[in-house]
């Protein structure tokens, strides 16, 4: 009998919590603390009762001490593969779950299709439930303890890789006002070229939207969620529009995360999103790095003089309770002086780092090529001198031209390469960084691990790494 198959991902950092998944006739129950646990479950034709419709529904449960904290749920066709209806059929209405304040529930389904060429046959739900992390730097460091006094630089930080991209809404406007044609002034030439090749020229501008989601939409969180999440380091790069964009008025012309020239969020709204939040937690600190590469020379970068600008008109809303740290801060500083001199936004340019990442290594679609990178690039020789230790997990799948070929013929609500790798890559990555870094990274530098679809697993491997570097 036809089936689908759903491979699923789990990881729980919460005591008294469990996760209930299942499909017709098949029940798994999850509730071991702080494994990462991948399974496989079939929506086979022969266990759903009905001749005709042969659709079997994909549910997970998260509960607490026997309440239920939120159930999610998907249709699957066992004959077509298909997935659609529920709550998970499509991807900007998975935000992560908050439950009470102490439990957070992160999830994402990637629907396979048939698994044409690489990428997978079997859809991908991911499912992580962590503690609420708004105020783990105070836990960890507690205002007038002796761990206080130890170094920022002893932290390991969660980070929402490409931030600035976690909404089609700045996209949207520039393609209703210009249309689907300026998407190849926006996307770089070599991924456009693996997408010409396959489609005419006449049909780019008919399928933008899929482009710009297939290949750039990284996160699904507001900036609060990634924050509360546990998210305290960002990599920024603000720019203006392409100088295509700017003169048609689809936005105003100031700075936004620039994704290629894909415009992603507004830089103030990030900045006033990120003092608002220090502001309301005061042990936080976060650390922010302005970068532009990949920015096209066509997207004007800001001068130092329209940066010191942006900072000051969110830093406004603080009333002198907050100040701006730099790199010697976040090199040197001690947590409790940071939080004694306001210094709790660290904001630095160009700083020289160690970064896993490299275009091979992290073009993958199961992960095994970025963990082989770690033990390579992760020394103290290497990180000698850096400011910091860049850890990225996240898979490049758009660099795989036949993946990114097929997310984006095919996209659907519930598609994305880059979701497609997320469950299997954090399945690997997350388990070497937790059992290897204070090894091979030591404790003299900062450390930061960056992710797409920021999620609970991701922040709490950070914040139990940070325990134990503290300690030392």
């Amino acid at each position: 009998m036809p089936s689908k198959g759903v491979q699923v991902y789990t990881y729980i950092a919460v005591a008294g919590c469990s996760i209930e998944l299942s499909v017709p006739k098949q029940t798994i129950q999850r509730n071991e603390l702080r494994q990462f646990w991948s399974g496989s479950m079939e929506v086979d034709a022969r266990n759903i009762d009905s001749f005709f419709d042969k659709k079997g529904r994909f549910t997970f449960k998260v509960w607490q001490n026997g309440t239920l904290v939120t159930e999610q749920w998907i249709d699957v066709n066992a004959i077509t593969g298909n997935a659609s209806g529920g709550t998970m059929d499509t991807i900007s209405n998975t935000p992560s779950v908050f439950h009470g304040s102490d439990v957070v529930v992160s999830y994402g389904l990637y629907e396979a299709g048939p698994g044409h060429g690489v990428l997978p046959s079997r859809h991908q739900c991911y499912v992580t439930v962590a503690p609420n992390y708004a105020r783990w730097i105070g836990d960890v460091a507690p205002a007038g303890s002796p761990l206080e006094q130890k170094p920022l630089s002893r932290l390991v930080l969660p980070s929402a890789h490409d931030v600035g991209m976690n909404s089609m809404q700045s996209s949207e406007l520039v393609l209703k006002r210009v249309g689907g044609a300026i998407v190849t002034t926006m996307v770089e030439s070599k991924v456009l070229g693996q997408i010409t090749d396959a489609v005419s020229g006449g049909a780019i501008s008919l399928i933008a939207p899929n482009i710009i989601f297939s290949i750039a939409m990284t996160q699904k969180d507001s900036l609060d969620a990634m924050l509360q999440i546990g998210a305290r380091y960002f990599e920024f790069r603000p720019a203006h529009c392409h100088k295509a964009i700017v003169p048609t008025g689809a936005l105003p012309d100031r700075l936004y995360f620039q994704h290629s020239a894909i415009p992603g969020m507004a830089y103030e709204e990030f900045l006033r999103g990120v003092v608002s939040f220090l502001l309301a937690h005061p042990t936080e600190i976060v650390v922010v790095q302005l970068r532009w590469d990949g920015v096209p020379n066509d997207c004007a970068r800001p001068s130092d003089q329209e940066q010191r600008e942006y900072l000051d008109a969110a830093l406004g809303q603080a009333h002198g309770e907050l100040a701006v740290g730099g790199e010697d801060d976040l090199r040197r500083a001690s947590i409790g002086q940071l939080r004694r001199d306001k210094k709790r936004l660290i904001v630095v340019v160009g700083v020289d780092s160690l970064s896993t990442y490299t275009d091979e290594g992290n073009a993958t679609l199961n992960g095994d090529s970025i963990v082989a990178e770690f033990p390579r690039v992760l020394s103290a020789d290497k990180a000698r001198g850096k400011a910091f230790i860049n850890v990225q997990l996240q898979a490049t799948a758009s660099n795989i031209p036949k993946a990114i070929v097929y997310s984006v013929l095919e996209a659907g609500t519930t598609t994305s390469c880059l979701l497609a790798t997320k469950g299997v890559c954090d399945s690997k990555t997350l388990p070497w960084v937790r059992d290897n870094v204070l090894q091979t990274c030591g404790t003299e530098q900062l450390v930061v691990l960056m992710n797409d679809f920021i999620d609970g697993a991701t922040a709490d491997v950070a914040v139990q790494l940070s325990k134990q570097r503290l300690e030392r």
